[in-house]
């Protein structure tokens, strides 16, 4: 794609793939069994500056365009760990957004310097046990006082809730203002009043995910992002680039999974012949092969859009709502040709499968989502960037 990657590109994409081989593959069966990523690698990651790419050079990141953030995404789901790549952009690409958008220069200072040095791991709460997709319907609140907040309520399904360091969490600061009465709050893990517990979910398992309760939980004033009640619309800005991310990172495992599936078949023998000299299932994967291209194609050209500084609610949510669909089916019937072996935990469709399957779930559902295109395509809908 020389119209999308140049040489530097190509260079970061080999040795970002060395790196992953020699420094996280050897530990992640270990950190798949144990649900906990130890600290050696978030700091090996920020001394080679793979969380600073989108971040400004003055707290220590390299401002490169975001081709460079697609490649890393790429990179990440071809090591077959969905729940470490999760636990990595959770922190790089959510948290520390908010941090670098809504956070003053105190907390560029204290907070997204040593993220993106890896010495500080963040996390983001948006989502309650009664208010998922339904943004709006959160009943975590936080009341005002003298010197700031006290935060009351939970959050759940939170990547990198139990080990984080800092939580950047979403509160009604006017719970009669509805989506107009939200605000975004960072929080120290050690404040007074926080409790977390890890949660044991069907894929995603090497990262830490957890639920967690806020009992008169103080916040300083100063500890504010942005504005009071600006937190939706704060919100909103960023589910874009978090819906493309869902998107790249489903076309990315589709294609290595395909390819491994490929190689599979070709090694593989039944009646006399290769499994890949089966006309039913070479036109399978003809077929799936199209439909892997056509995405990258397109979420490369969503990517463009947000380098060109644009707002592409459309595209980014069809990215994620299409992305995610052919990376379950292309699975699946990967799994499928490798019959019993697919099914075996030593094989890759086995932890992928899984893995994949929280890409129609998270981030917003397929279903919400197509109620989000149809209020763009049918009612005319618009939004705008208020960066």
């Amino acid at each position: 794609m020389s119209k999308h990657f140049n040489e530097e590109h190509n260079l970061f994409r080999e040795g970002f793939r060395a790196f992953l081989q020699k420094e996280v593959v050897p530990h992640i069966d270990k950190w798949e069994k144990t649900g906990t990523i130890e600290r050696f690698i978030w700091l090996k990651f920020g001394e080679m500056g793979y969380f600073g790419l989108d971040y400004p050079e003055a707290y220590g990141g390299l401002a490169l365009d975001k081709f460079y953030t697609i490649i890393w995404l790429e990179e990440m789901q071809r090591i077959n760990s969905g729940g470490f790549a999760a636990a990595m952009w959770a922190h790089a690409f959510l948290a520390m957004q908010h941090l670098n958008a809504e956070g003053d220069e105190r907390i560029k200072k204290e907070y997204l310097q040593p993220s993106i040095e890896g010495r500080k791991i963040g996390c983001l709460c948006i989502t309650e046990p009664f208010a998922g997709s339904d943004v709006a319907g959160m009943r975590t609140t936080a009341t005002k006082t003298d010197d700031g907040y006290v935060l009351n309520g939970s959050k759940t399904f939170i990547t990198n809730g139990i080990y984080s360091d800092y939580l950047v969490v979403s509160a009604k600061t006017n719970p009669e203002a509805g989506s107009r009465g939200i605000s975004m709050f960072l929080v120290d893990r050690d404040t007074p009043g926080i409790s977390a517990t890890k949660l044991d979910k069907l894929g995603w398992r090497a990262s830490d995910t957890g639920e967690i309760a806020f009992d008169n939980v103080k916040v300083l004033k100063a500890n504010l992002l942005g504005e009071e009640n600006k937190g939706f619309s704060y919100l909103m800005q960023h589910l874009a680039l978090e819906r493309l991310i869902m998107g790249v990172n489903a076309h990315a495992r589709a294609e290595y999974a395909l390819e491994y599936t490929i190689k599979y078949m070709s090694e593989r023998t039944a009646f006399g012949k290769t499994i890949d000299r089966f006309q039913a299932l070479r036109h399978s994967v003809a077929q799936m092969a199209t439909e892997i291209e056509m995405l990258k194609v397109f979420n490369y050209s969503v990517v463009e859009q947000l380098n060109n500084g644009e707002y592409p609610v459309k595209e980014a949510t069809m990215s994620k709502l299409q992305s995610t669909k052919v990376a379950d089916e292309v699975i699946y019937n990967c799994l499928q040709y490798l019959g019993g072996y697919g099914y075996m935990e030593g094989y890759p469709l086995a932890r992928m499968s899984r893995d994949s399957r929280l890409g129609p779930i998270g981030g917003g559902t397929s279903q919400i989502l197509k109620e989000v295109l149809a209020k763009i395509v049918i009612d005319g809908k618009t939004y705008k960037s208020s960066f």
